[in-house]
């Protein structure tokens, strides 16, 4: 079986510190999670497709977003269910309450034969980086400690 492979943006600003940009995931699988479930927005790359485009093409499609930053390599990292996921930080500003996620579909409850539509992220928030390190998921940790990194050997 082929391991998925993602690409991503992290956005991140520097407002008396330095504070990331997180997505909250849509459906009822996350409706109550909060620490421990926050992502960065993401999502699979297509066939042939360059990674750093799709990370761009996935940033813009979960949150309607266009950045326009000095974006930096932030390398690849291995979830716990094998996904490989390659992160790219940019620097930017973004009012969040103007989300527009895309949806995906699904059968809901489940065995009720009922379909409906769920956005991709419900929410989207700015956090200073110890908050962040609470909310991201455990895997995708090391993408925080890479960017603080970075910031620091600048």
């Amino acid at each position: 079986m082929k391991t998925a492979t993602s690409a991503g943006l992290l956005l991140y600003r520097d407002r008396n510190g330095l504070e990331v940009l997180l997505a909250h995931p849509g459906g009822p699988y996350w409706r109550k999670k909060d620490e421990g479930s926050w992502t960065v927005p993401k999502g699979e790359v297509l066939a042939g497709e360059d990674l750093y485009k799709a990370a761009f093409r996935e940033f813009v499609e979960e949150t309607g977003f266009h950045p326009r930053g000095i974006v930096t390599p932030l390398g690849c990292i291995r979830q716990a269910g094998g996904k490989r996921v390659h992160v790219w930080a940019v620097e930017g500003d973004w009012n969040p309450e103007t989300l527009v996620s895309n949806t995906f579909s699904m059968e809901w409850p489940p065995r009720s034969s009922r379909i409906q539509a769920f956005p991709e992220i419900d929410r989207a928030e700015w956090f200073d980086i110890a908050t962040a390190h609470r909310k991201i998921l455990k895997g995708q940790a090391e993408l925080l400690n890479r960017l603080e990194l970075l910031r620091h050997t600048k």
